[in-house]
């Protein structure tokens, strides 16, 4: 997995961007600028480390003996030598190997041609110390497009795309043994994108040429054969199969007309498994399909669960050219679906599924999810089941966090930190709305000084870091940081301003790093949950922060620090070893049972979510110890007996705010309810609820609900191969309509021109808090240059779980 891609010659730009220095840096920053002995001043600096904490409850936290010389001895730095505007790439390479390879590269055009050089070096210790093994690629040019493509079997594969045009294409070096050699290998074609392994068999490879024909290697990219031409997109699927869009003219930008395909023998035979297809997504158990419908101006969702062999059309709202569908999550049990409202709105519903894909209900209304940036703040908690974040887009414009613990049955606005308050006129006038706000995608994509997204790690469980503020609605002030230890139903304000964070030994150590525009030489961490933080000063020589690292499942007690110094020509990276300061090992006594969901241990139903009762075995948070790579959450679980919490409203029905009943939709009161399930019409008869996919409870609250078959024939859009017009001889009258039908066309584009490129095109406005109101008037410094009345940037990319089109 490439972790990350710097591009050097963007980060003038980035960096200097207006933000807040942290208080405890510029303490220290000044200690060195005063004149006076330097023994002194370091002595100064160690008691002033030794007697303070980071974080906000300094109060009550107490300082760790023997930090700062355990940590530097732990601390190694190695020096980079980059051309000015080149690029540095690295990926870890294994799990538990400690290898990470950084590829260094430069480039500039030379009239027709590229001159370039790479170069490429290798770490065994995590990045403490490097060697310059350029020589295993020969000093081969790479292209830092296809990045460092390693195996996700952690099996030690790894390909680079070399460039030797100049000699007649492109070659692969391949690598079996985590990078230490290199076997060269030419393609007899141009690659389009980078390899794609295949998840069950590591051996076997894809990728696209630039003329979108499809290439299979089954040997690890030895030899290639090309399976396929006329390729619009690819993806592996479960058993070796593999899915594709092709369209027979050969143009891929004729969305609609497009065959879905796949192959189950690496593509000795394709069949055709849907037409007059859109997009298409694979997501847990299912394949999802944006199908044309007869009419050629709307288009649905049809889902399969048996690889696309039959299909199903999904019971949703149809979209026309002006709005689309995105997949937010798909597991094994269910669908989040967002569907975008008609209009210029930015806000659309999501609706989850049944375990078959088909029967949707109504979630949340008013999701924030922009058409043209396709940004949204939608986020699953990977340590705790069935619990997301996302944002909505109040009626009176503000941005508004939600949280759901039961898989989308019910949101609600997140809790206000204790350690918190909000502006006098909130808490005066509006304390119900004295809310926490948190900050994702969709703050990232509207330029908001927030370096990191909301991170979780399904080891280190119920806990979860995020910057946001508290207020009436998001702010365009900087964020803080914030911890919550229980998956989102209590938080703490953990550091002020905004930070790069990272979750080490499955919780046991978390790390952060002041995100500014100043050199920095201060790291902070924290073993007990974020609620102290301790500061280590990890160099004498401060550097332009750009990146911070670990290896990837939070298992690792090494984190290392990417930046440079004076110019962009030395970058540096700092890798700090935490292992001393959690000197032990954890021992039984160390950890405590939890159990999540609660609220009242003593109640009978408390912690009752999904239909069962689940306790952990947690570290404790006055425990300063190593859980080491080795460990395992340990849990059990009881089941309880069913409620109305355990179901989703059915098909037709909805929960009103704050309600726990569900209510018929009132456009569907008094009608039949039907849909077409596996080719024939099925009428539902349903007290309102349908049991959340995947819920375990016995007993209690079973709402009646039964679907009977019909036995009416309907036909899956997805099923239909003929064109959408009529090959036979047109007619004088169709000619006329065909010639209307153009002069209509032609109009509606006209309005549509000038919508987008003279009037300026859509505009999403809405109000980030009444903070902004008191900033403006008392010229308070820090606040980033937000209009209010953006105009959104035209969305230039596919999201592969949205079907989302240009023409916004």
């Amino acid at each position: 997995m490439i972790v990350c891609i710097l591009a050097l010659g963007l980060f003038s730009s980035a960096l200097g961007r207006h933000l807040q220095d942290g208080s405890d840096l510029s303490r220290v920053g000044r200690l060195r600028g005063e004149p006076g002995d330097a023994e002194e001043r370091r002595s100064l600096e160690r008691r002033e480390l030794s007697r303070r904490s980071a974080g906000l409850n300094e109060q009550t936290c107490t300082a760790l003996r023997g930090v700062e010389s355990a940590l530097q001895n732990s601390t190694s730095t190695y020096t980079f030598k980059v051309r000015s505007m080149g690029s540095l790439s690295l990926a870890w390479v294994g799990d538990g190997s400690g290898v990470l390879l950084v590829l260094t590269t430069f480039q500039v055009p030379l009239f027709l041609m590229r001159f370039g050089q790479s170069n490429l070096y290798r770490s065994e210790n995590y990045g403490k110390t490097f060697k310059d093994v350029t020589n295993v690629i020969n000093h081969t040019f790479i292209q830092t497009e296809f990045g460092i493509a390693v195996s996700p079997d952690h099996s030690g594969k790894v390909i680079l795309t070399g460039d030797v045009s100049e000699f007649g294409g492109f070659r692969l070096f391949r690598s079996r043994d985590f990078g230490l050699t290199f076997e060269p290998t030419d393609l007899p074609f141009v690659p389009l994108i980078q390899m794609l392994y295949n998840p069950g068999d590591s051996n076997t490879l894809l990728t696209l040429s630039i003329t979108l024909d499809l290439w299979l290697s089954d040997n690890f990219g030895s030899t290639w054969r090309k399976i396929h031409n006329s390729v619009c997109l690819v993806r592996w699927g479960p058993r070796n199969s593999i899915y594709i869009t092709t369209n027979t003219n050969g143009s891929c930008n004729d969305k609609g007309m497009l065959d879905l395909k796949k192959t189950m023998d690496y593509g000795k035979t394709f069949h055709t498994i849907a037409s007059r297809v859109y997009s298409f997504v694979l997501g847990g158990k299912f394949v999802f399909s944006s199908i044309m419908t007869g009419m050629g101006t709307e288009r649905v969702i049809h889902v399969s669960v048996d690889g696309g062999d039959h299909w199903n059309i999904a019971q949703l709202p149809a979209v026309d050219h002006q709005q689309f569908y995105s997949i937010l999550a798909a597991n094994q049990d269910m669908i989040f679906m967002h569907v975008d409202d008609p209009g210029d709105s930015g806000v659309g519903t999501i609706y989850v599924s049944d375990d078959r894909g088909t029967v949707f209900s109504k979630s949340l209304e008013r999701h924030l999810y922009t058409t043209t940036g396709s940004d949204t703040d939608f986020t699953a908690i990977s340590s705790l089941r069935g619990v997301y974040l996302t944002s909505i887009l109040t009626e009176d414009g503000n941005i508004e966090t939600v949280i759901t613990y039961d898989q989308g049955a019910k949101w609600q606005p997140l809790r206000r930190p204790q350690n918190t308050d909000c502006d006098a006129e909130t808490s005066t006038n509006r304390p119900s709305r004295c809310k926490l706000h948190i900050y994702a995608s969709y703050s990232t994509a509207m330029k908001m000084n927030v370096p990191v997204l909301p991170l979780s790690q399904s080891n280190a469980v119920g806990l979860i870091l995020a910057h946001g503020n508290v207020g009436d609605s998001e702010s365009v002030l900087a964020p803080d940081v914030y911890v919550s230890d229980d998956g989102g139903y209590s938080w703490l304000q953990a550091l002020k301003g905004p930070h790069h964070y990272a979750i080490l030994d499955s919780g046991g150590l978390l790390v952060a790093v002041e995100h500014t525009n100043s050199p920095i030489n201060q790291i902070k961490f924290s073993t007990d949950e974020g609620q102290c933080w301790h500061t280590y000063n990890f160099t004498s020589d401060p550097l332009h922060f750009s990146g911070m690292d670990s290896e990837p499942g939070s298992r690792s007690m090494n984190v290392s620090l990417w930046g440079y110094r004076n110019d962009y020509t030395k970058w540096v990276v700092i890798t700090i070893d935490f292992r001393k300061v959690l000197s032990r090992d954890c021992n039984e006594g160390d950890y405590e049972e939890w159990l999540a969901h609660s609220a009242d241990p003593s109640g009978s139903n408390d912690g009752c979510v999904m239909g069962f009762r689940e306790t952990f075995l947690r570290l404790r948070k006055d425990s300063v110890c190593w859980n080491g790579r080795d460990f395992a959450i340990t849990k059990k679980h009881l089941p309880c007996p069913c409620s109305a919490a355990d179901y989703h409203c059915d098909f037709g029905y909805y929960r009103p705010e704050n309600k726990s009943e569900c209510v018929e939709q009132k456009e569907l009161v008094g009608h039949a309810l039907e849909f077409c399930l596996n080719g024939t019409t099925e009428q539902l008869q349903t007290s309102g609820y349908r049991k959340i996919p995947g819920n375990q409870c016995e007993g209690g609250f079973q709402p009646e609900r039964k679907e009977t078959d019909l036995r009416r024939l309907c036909i899956s859009d997805a099923l239909h191969s003929k064109s959408l017009t009529d090959s036979s001889s047109p007619s004088a009258a169709v000619i006329v309509m065909v010639v209307m039908a153009i002069l209509l066309v032609s109009v509606l584009a006209g309005a549509w021109l000038v919508k987008k490129y003279v009037c300026g095109g859509r505009f999403l406005v809405h109000r980030y808090s009444v903070m902004r109101e008191h900033v403006e008037a008392n010229k308070i410094e820090g606040v980033d240059d937000v209009d209010t009345n953006y105009m959104e940037t035209e969305k230039t990319q596919f999201n592969d779980d949205s079907d989302q089109d240009l023409l916004e």
